[in-house]
């Protein structure tokens, strides 16, 4: 069961996430995009704060620096995925957000010399074709949105990378918390300069939002975490790419959706990707011996 740490935790996060999407549609009719991303983080740095306040007596220099680098790419990711949302559809932005599912292998093949693992590739580039499937609406111009939007998928990307990387020789609590320091400090600067400085406290708009802080933040990124210290990097990036199939399963079920042909080949291929990847068609190998 432990060997699968690593696995059913991302799943969780990606089920977390994708319910996510229904949550984030209903905030935005109550708070700009820029309020949702410093609301949130808030949150979950307090929430984390308050659960493991002990344990912010022994964090390290290392822990400070590596937290603020994933910080970074976290809040500038959120922050293109945002405004490109403003610019192209919201099935392309899903889509080309889920492009950081082939990205991540070649960081590690472009910067540190590691080689791709041919079978996560296959399945990183199936995963992605089933994103394509599930959430694209053919349109073959591109804008800004979309430009942005490729921009957030690099950014998730290194995120992605690095938070395996960094997991290795760090508490993943602590880096979880200095990473939502730095994201929730940068979102209230960007909210101050931009003066959104208003906020609804209706229940209907504050109940998203403290869902997304609550799950989406603080549960998902501290499971997202601890995950990758078990697997590797690509693998996560390709359970992770689940959030679009699990945010169109729960906009059926909740905003009532209509559930379509597409939408099934979608989910197949996303699970055959994971199947590739996971196991590099290994039962088939066994049989193959058997059979002999």
């Amino acid at each position: 069961m432990r060997k699968y740490i690593g696995e059913i935790g991302l799943i969780i996060t990606a089920i977390i996430w994708g319910s996510g999407f229904v949550a984030s549609a209903v905030s935005l009719e109550y708070y700009t995009p820029y309020q949702i991303l410093a609301g949130r983080f808030l949150i979950g740095v307090t929430i984390l704060c308050v659960l493991f306040y002990k344990r912010l007596k022994n964090i390290k220099r290392s822990t400070l620096i590596k937290g603020t680098i994933l910080g970074l790419f976290l809040y500038i990711a959120f922050v293109l995925q945002t405004v490109g949302l403003q610019y192209t559809t919201p099935s392309k932005n899903a889509f080309l957000t889920a492009v950081n599912v082939v990205i991540v292998p070649f960081i590690g093949f472009l910067l540190y010399k590691r080689k791709i693992d041919m079978f996560e590739l296959v399945g990183a580039v199936t995963a992605l074709v089933g994103v394509a499937v599930l959430s694209l609406q053919l349109s073959s111009e591109i804008n800004i949105g979309d430009l942005l939007t490729l921009g957030c998928a690099v950014g998730f990307a290194f995120h992605i990378f690095y938070t395996a990387k960094f997991v290795k020789d760090e508490d993943p609590v602590l880096i979880t918390i200095v990473q939502l320091v730095i994201a929730a400090v940068m979102a209230w600067i960007v909210v101050l300069f931009r003066g959104e400085t208003t906020f609804t406290v209706e229940s209907e708009g504050l109940l998203p939002l403290v869902y997304l802080g609550v799950f989406s933040t603080t549960i998902a990124y501290l499971m997202q975490t601890v995950a990758q210290k078990f697997i590797t990097e690509t693998k996560a990036a390709i359970i992770l790419s689940t959030e679009a199939f699990w945010g169109t399963a729960f906009s059926v079920m909740i905003l009532s959706e209509v559930m379509t042909t597409k939408m099934i080949i979608g989910a197949i291929l996303i699970l055959v990707a994971i199947i590739i990847s996971e196991t590099k068609f290994s039962f088939l190998k066994r049989k193959r011996v058997e059979i002999g």
